[in-house]
């Protein structure tokens, strides 16, 4: 790199994040990087949804012992839900009156940022850990509520939390607050496919798991999935942003790499030092 150029100038990095894209696209472009922003899912709502209506005013007027909230912005969606209903506050306070576990450092942000902590986090983001824990707590006949946090696909070697607290013997309230689902155009994902298996593209990076299980879908929908992985395998660098991301492709023997701390500006600076622009 020569001396004074921006440490990603002449890279091409691929984002997958609905989410914050923009953001993510700012702080890499500054460093020098050409990026292509292709969304591998969206995030649906439920704020109309009458099934999460009913399951909130049972929180609020008979409280849970425990409340593990799954995402940040399922929580975030769901106290945006409430606030529609005018039940906002009275969801808070209900939740002020319950223990909280948050599933990861995102779902914990949502949750102190709402006014409220958390007993208890895990270390690794996943579920399992937090079955774990609450099965050497003891979670037997315990009132759960539990927030989902989308959907499970083929690709994601992890558990539904809600029911696995079930079969520990927890009386479980599994509370939908969204869904995620693979765009209705796929063209623009095959055509991002396309620029993996060119190695038109440095890197590959993604901020959820979901992300990840639709670009793998989408790749083996096209007859694309073994080329797709030989390419992540080779000269495109996976970057994710955490663990919990990073699993699907862990399970396919696919390399990939993450930054210590799950943020947007520590993944940003740590695309640069993969790619050794430093």
């Amino acid at each position: 790199m020569l001396s004074g150029m921006a440490p990603l100038t002449g890279k091409t990095i691929a984002l997958t994040a609905e989410r914050r894209a923009d953001e993510f696209a700012t702080l890499l472009e500054r460093r020098g990087a050409r990026t292509v922003h292709v969304p591998a899912i969206h995030v649906l709502p439920l704020v109309d949804d009458s099934d999460l209506r009913e399951k909130t005013e049972g929180i609020i007027a008979n409280p849970p012992e425990l409340v593990v909230i799954s995402t940040g912005i399922g929580f975030r969606g769901w106290l945006d839900a409430a606030e529609t209903w005018d039940s906002r506050d009275a969801l808070l306070n209900a939740l002020g009156n319950s223990r909280i576990i948050a599933r990861g450092p995102k779902a914990r942000g949502a949750i102190r940022g709402a006014g409220l902590r958390e007993v208890w986090s895990p270390t690794t983001e996943a579920s399992q850990e937090v079955a774990d824990h609450l099965e050497s707590e003891g979670i037997a006949g315990v009132d759960v509520a539990v927030q989902l946090h989308g959907t499970i696909t083929e690709w994601e070697p992890t558990i539904h939390l809600s029911d696995a607290l079930e079969r520990l013997g927890a009386d479980v309230r599994a509370i939908p607050v969204y869904r995620w689902i693979r765009p209705l155009d796929q063209q623009p994902l095959i055509d991002l496919l396309a620029k993996v298996l060119n190695h038109e593209v440095d890197a590959v990076t993604f901020t959820s798991a979901p992300a990840v299980a639709s670009l793998l879908s989408t790749a083996k929908d096209n007859g694309l999935l073994d080329d797709f992985l030989a390419a992540l395998r080779g000269p495109v660098a996976a970057i994710c942003v955490g663990p919990v991301t990073s699993a699907p492709l862990d399970a396919l023997d696919v390399p990939t790499r993450m930054p210590e701390r799950a943020r947007l500006g520590s993944l940003a600076k740590y695309v640069v030092d993969v790619l050794n622009c430093e």
